[in-house]
């Protein structure tokens, strides 16, 4: 599928070899360009040959360069082609439980190889088909994520409402045969692929290992707006309880043959059946962060590390910590061991109530303007600081639309965004970052 150049970089290897913005890309040394993963594996040999096109007439231009340099060609899109989306129905979809009203974006739901190999996205594999798993498996794109859920051909099916979610489940051994490093998500659900399935399902991934190299499992999540969907129930303390020891035993005999323990529950699991979050050590590599698994463990860490190497003086001031029940508990530990260094410091941590989507969702990056305003009126001491994560990737705005601006205006206090990160979180507390 050609793909029109929107832009040329001044002075680049393309603009050189007289490529113009409107031109439009058919082939890199014979090798046709349908997207962003033929471009970019074509594009890095130090001489290649492009095939063009410019007011409907071919023309060839050749680059000779360093090995992966870029040439200098932008396009309409980064992925060069739409965005593929998801064809399951899956009994859990957080996207089906959106409420109505919401930006059009809300409600895609992404299932794109290329978006996994770009960003990190997980992929059910269901809308591949054997050429994208060789093309894949040529252009050694590593690692995938895939979100395998159960090794249970029938099972599978039943919980992605997908006929192809069962033969999609042999493209997991392709990959992993092949030499392409695969990281994987459960997303368990109470009464379908937890206890005896789950057990299978480990069993059968840890077989994989190494190229499977981890395994995340994630309890699921509901909101309040599941009309018209089937009726799912969440882990309680004894449910999480059960299904940590599954993965334990797991990880155990992985840890004890392999040296890894391989597979991980999320930080939501640990806070289910309220038991401690293991320490840093636990996680090796921290593979599965996207997924919640050793999140709050990393930035405990970073910002014990932090507080540990601070030799300046006594710091003063104050601010409101805001953020989601699940990092509570552990942000007022840390704002306490703040205060017990600086006692002219004074942090006060503040939780938001879901109200929005339901109480039961409790992670930071989900809690809304709305909930922040109704809730946090009159409560707001000094800075505010928030997690990054609430908002979108451009930092403007909340799931619900409420804007940083307005969220300042109404609370009356400036807002400091904090990533996810214990050393920057040290520095926002005691007043060393305030950008």
């Amino acid at each position: 599928m050609p793909v029109l150049i929107r832009e040329v970089e001044r002075g680049s290897h393309a603009q050189k070899a007289g490529i113009k913005a409107g031109d439009v890309l058919v082939s890199i040394d014979g090798n046709a360009i349908n997207d962003v993963l033929d471009y970019r594996f074509y594009v890095t040999s130090p001489h290649i040959s492009l095939s063009l096109l410019r007011a409907g007439k071919g023309f060839r231009a050749s680059i000779q360069k360093g090995e992966y340099d870029d040439i200098g060609l932008a396009f309409e899109t980064y992925l060069m082609d739409r965005q593929h989306s998801c064809k399951n129905k899956c009994i859990f979809c957080f996207v089906d439980q959106m409420p109505k009203g919401m930006r059009e974006s809300l409600y895609f739901k992404d299932d794109d190889s290329r978006m996994s190999f770009l960003f990190g996205n997980y992929i059910t594999l269901t809308n591949l088909t054997q050429a994208d798993i060789d093309r894949i498996i040529k252009m050694r794109i590593s690692p995938v994520n895939i979100s395998v859920h159960t090794t249970d051909p029938a099972l599978r099916v039943e919980m992605m409402k997908n006929p192809k979610a069962a033969s999609s489940l042999g493209y997991i051994r392709q990959l992993c045969e092949a030499g392409i490093k695969v990281n994987s998500q459960l997303v368990l659900v109470p009464g379908y692929n937890d206890g005896k399935a789950l057990e299978q399902t480990l069993a059968d991934l840890g077989m994989l290992y190494p190229n499977l190299q981890s395994i995340a499992c994630v309890p699921v999540g509901l909101t309040k707006y599941r009309e018209g969907l089937p009726e799912l129930r969440l882990f309680d303390r004894e449910g999480a309880r059960e299904t940590i020891e599954i993965i334990h035993r797991f990880a155990g005999a992985m840890e004890e043959k392999y040296g890894q323990r391989v597979a991980y529950p999320s930080d939501e699991f640990f806070l289910k059946a309220q038991m401690p979050i293991p320490g840093p050590e636990y996680y090796g590599d921290f593979d599965q962060l996207e997924d919640g698994v050793g999140v709050l463990a990393l930035l405990k860490d970073e910002f014990v590390q932090a507080l540990a190497m601070d030799d300046a003086q006594q710091v003063t001031g104050e601010c409101t910590c805001i953020t989601g029940q699940a990092a509570y508990p552990l942000l007022c530990e840390l704002a306490q061991a703040a205060m017990g260094r600086h006692p002219g410091l004074e942090i006060h941590v503040q939780p938001v109530d879901n109200r929005f989507f339901g109480e039961s969702i409790t992670v930071a990056g989900l809690v809304t303007g709305q909930d922040i305003l109704e809730q946090m009126q009159g409560r707001i001491k000094g800075r505010v600081l928030l997690p990054a994560v609430m908002l979108r990737h451009e930092r403007d705005r909340f799931l619900d639309d409420v804007t940083l601006e307005d969220l300042e205006e109404k609370l009356g206090a400036r807002v400091q965004l904090v990533e996810n990160d214990g050393w920057m979180l040290y520095d926002a507390m005691t007043g060393r970052t305030d950008g």
